[in-house]
């Protein structure tokens, strides 16, 4: 253990904590520190000047990484006739109707993202206890109760994340593998900012990104010098 210790420590002297990185420099210091066993994911940390209590303040939504992020998902869908067809042919892992409520009701559950027909919705409804605390729950705002099987089944192979802003009005979402190229990470954590920042809700006041950093599953956080980025900040309107 003292070995990984040392390790974690050595890691974490090359990182200034309050320095801020451009984002080249940040990813290449990410993969630098990802040296656990496994393939570490890398996670984007963002801290939005909002309060998500207040609902003109909540931000939700989806960004489809170019580049993916590198696990594949295992994909349930709430469907029956054509539809479960549709799902099963577009490459979802668990599809059904009746039986797959009361398969997640009797707490199996061995998906990583759930999609539904409208018409399915009041029954899905009732696994909310469920599914929610999860963050499994369709919502037809992040395209996942839709019609339109076949684009949100592939849209969840393909790297599609959902994000949140949770109670202190941080998001975080992966944004790769540490074993990514530098400019995929790269290109995932601008794809990903700016998902962000179309999602600015009506009722953010003043700065709305106020810090963002990068890691990997067991590496310290680098902090990201914001204007380097170029991406369409949202300073105070």
């Amino acid at each position: 253990m003292a070995h990984h210790g040392k390790r974690v420590l050595k890691s974490r002297e090359a990182v200034e904590r309050t320095k801020l990185y451009a984002l080249a420099d940040a990813v290449k210091l990410v993969k630098t520190n990802a040296t656990a066993k496994f393939d570490e994911t890398v996670e984007l940390s963002i801290n939005l000047g909002v309060d998500p209590k207040h609902a003109d303040q909540m931000v939700r939504g989806v960004v489809n990484l170019p580049n993916g992020t590198g696990r594949t998902l295992r994909v349930a869908v709430f469907a029956r006739g054509p539809k479960a067809e549709e799902a099963r042919a577009a490459g979802a892992d668990v599809v059904g109707a009746e039986d797959l409520v009361a398969q997640v009701q009797g707490g199996e559950i061995n998906f990583d993202r759930c999609i539904s027909t409208p018409d399915m919705m009041p029954l899905v409804g009732r696994l909310g206890k469920v599914l929610g605390p999860r963050g499994l729950m369709p919502n037809p705002k992040v395209g996942t109760v839709t019609m339109d099987i076949k684009t949100a089944v592939a849209a969840s192979k393909g790297g599609s994340v959902e994000f949140r802003a949770e109670k202190a009005g941080i998001v975080q979402g992966s944004v790769g593998k540490a074993s990514f190229g530098e400019n995929k990470i790269a290109e995932n954590v601008r794809a990903f900012l700016d998902a962000v920042n179309k999602a600015k809700p009506p009722g953010a006041k003043g700065h709305y990104v106020l810090r963002a950093a990068v890691s990997s599953t067991m590496g310290p956080a680098v902090r990201l010098d914001l204007a380097t980025l170029n991406t369409t900040q949202s300073v105070g309107t």
